[in-house]
């Protein structure tokens, strides 16, 4: 997946716009997104402080590393149980 290249910040402040009442497609042109990414990042981080995102962020890749790890651990106890049947 491609790094974002607006800050959380950035995109807190975006986001903010668009609640005050800024047109959308003004938002967009000025940050340079298109409004699919705007409504995204709405869905995501409406009402979220930038501190608020980065703990989001961490979180997510935390649970990423987690569920790597139990899939790893799953196809390992499958292939011993398999090799298990074999010796029997």
């Amino acid at each position: 997946m491609k790094a974002s290249k607006f800050t959380d910040a950035q995109k807190a402040f975006i986001i903010k716009q668009g609640e005050e009442g800024t047109p959308v497609a003004e938002i967009c042109r000025k940050a340079g997104i298109s409004q699919a990414t705007y409504f995204n990042w709405k869905k995501k981080y409406a009402g979220m402080l930038p501190t608020d995102m980065k703990k989001l962020r961490e979180l997510e890749d935390e649970n990423r590393r987690l569920k790597k790890i139990v899939a790893d651990l799953a196809l390992d106890k499958e292939m011993l149980q398999d090799v298990i049947k074999r010796k029997l």
